[in-house]
């Protein structure tokens, strides 16, 4: 039998038609108490992904019409923008009251003091961990026992494809639904790659007389090197590949030198190499989104939560399949569940409890499975999600049935995650820019390493 990976060792497995447990009841408090412990009547929040604003507005329309005398602002910033505000916030003062987190800054944040420990207002309100997916409360336990968080959604990998592109080439859904891939050839996967590729003369890739030095339409697009955590650029391929980058959450050793990982960067780095992905350089200063819109890929493994961006792309019809199934047989996704936090540094907590404590409720999260953005944490709101894509004709099963048949894993959650990524984001792009050999990660995962002696 084959070792399932990620979660599954660990014994997070998500299944999906669990069934919500509690009541959110308790997420809204008509007392008001506006200036309740001190604080403001204002709760300040961020977060950074614009698509998923105007669903946590309804949100705070929600719980501001259940808390009179409350208020929340929210504030959206870019990825880069908003960690970097956030953490300058945390040395002026000026960080927010609660803020979207992430489990790859959270274990700082907690070592450096500035997040709050929910385990008393936990037991305080009753809040019912069980009533998220198993697994996604657990994560948000930092390796000193405390929770810093309360579960927001889900997300995993998958493919988004220009089904136009795909029918002009002869590639099928059903064929899509079933590429294999290996370290070796690419398998099927990379046939399906390179048929989709198509040069400036028309001549797809894996027709006689395909000029690699001129492509007009890349069969898989590139997002970047992927660093140290690689989770829409390679993770489900050393994912299904058998390997993680580390052996347990709180590790102290990453596996970067693993053969298994070197071999499948190595693959990887060889799609560059025949003309079928972008080099690193053509990555810059366009995202996936822009460069799928404008036809010069046909394909891209992404994350769930940018499904509205990618399916509303005017001109362009949009299908999703799902990851290839790797040499351990069968698929993986990286698997990410976000949650909110609160600042160490508000003056403002019991507030800012009132709200987070509403953002984990059914109240809220059914409100953001209605629309269509991401996955919810409770199960029942994932539901609705599920149903709410389905209404506008978008097919998300290859997201979730990675869930379902437990075919995820975690990202490392370990501390120094600012310092390994400064030394394996130069490493990859080495290799994935630079024609650097796969050999030279060993040398990065000995540095990485010798950070946590």
């Amino acid at each position: 039998m084959k070792r399932r990976l990620g979660l599954l060792a660990l014994g997070l497995v998500l299944p999906l038609a669990m069934t919500a447990c509690g009541s959110s009841d308790d997420s809204a408090d008509s007392s008001g108490a506006a200036a309740e412990g001190g604080g403001s009547s204002e709760i300040s929040y961020w977060l950074w992904d614009s698509n998923q604003q105007p669903a946590y507005q309804k949100c705070a329309d929600a719980f501001q019409a259940a808390n009179p005398g409350l208020t929340v602002k929210s504030e959206q910033y870019g990825w880069t923008d908003y960690w970097t505000k956030l953490t300058t916030g945390f040395v002026s003062g000026t960080a927010p009251d609660v803020f979207t987190d992430h489990l790859q800054k959270y274990p700082e944040f907690a070592k450096q003091g500035q997040l709050v420990a929910l385990d008393d207002l936990i037991k305080q309100d009753n809040v019912d961990l069980t009533q998220y997916a198993t697994g996604l409360a657990d994560v948000w336990k930092g390796n000193d026992g405390k929770q810093y968080g309360l579960p927001k959604d889900f997300d995993t990998i998958g493919i988004f494809y220009n089904k136009d592109m795909a029918a002009a080439a002869g590639v099928t859904q059903e064929q899509l639904d079933t590429m294999e891939w290996n370290p070796t050839d690419g398998g099927s996967y990379e046939e399906t790659i390179a048929k989709l590729t198509v040069d400036a003369n028309g001549v797809h890739g894996d027709q006689p007389g395909f000029d690699k030095t001129n492509v007009k339409t890349y069969g898989l697009g590139l997002a970047g090197s992927g660093g140290a955590l690689g989770q829409t650029e390679y993770s489900t391929y050393t994912g299904s590949n058998g390997w993680t980058a580390t052996d347990e959450l709180w590790a102290t050793k990453y596996n970067f030198d693993d053969p298994k990982f070197q071999e499948t960067i190595a693959w990887w780095r060889s799609l560059i190499d025949k003309g079928y992905m972008p080099t690193l350089e053509k990555t810059v200063g366009a995202g996936t989104t822009q460069q799928f819109g404008a036809g010069n890929y046909a394909m891209v493994t992404e994350g769930s939560w940018n499904t509205g961006a990618f399916t509303s792309i005017n001109g362009i019809n949009t299908g999703i399949a799902p990851t290839p199934i790797g040499p351990v047989g069968h698929r993986a996704s990286m698997y990410n569940g976000l949650a909110d936090s609160i600042w160490a540094g508000s003056d403002n907590q019991a507030n800012a409890w009132k709200w987070v404590k509403f953002l984990g409720s059914a109240d809220c999260q059914n409100i953001i499975g209605d629309a269509a953005v991401v996955f919810p944490a409770i199960p029942a709101a994932t539901d609705k999600a599920v149903a709410a894509f389905k209404a506008k004709n978008i097919d998300v099963t290859p997201f979730t049935d990675q869930v379902k048949d437990g075919n995820t894993f975690l990202p490392p959650v370990t501390e120094k995650a600012a310092e390994v990524g400064a030394i394996m984001t130069p490493a990859m792009d080495a290799v994935m820019g630079s024609g650097a050999d796969v050999s030279t990660l060993t040398e990065a995962n000995d540095q990485v390493n010798a950070l946590f002696q």
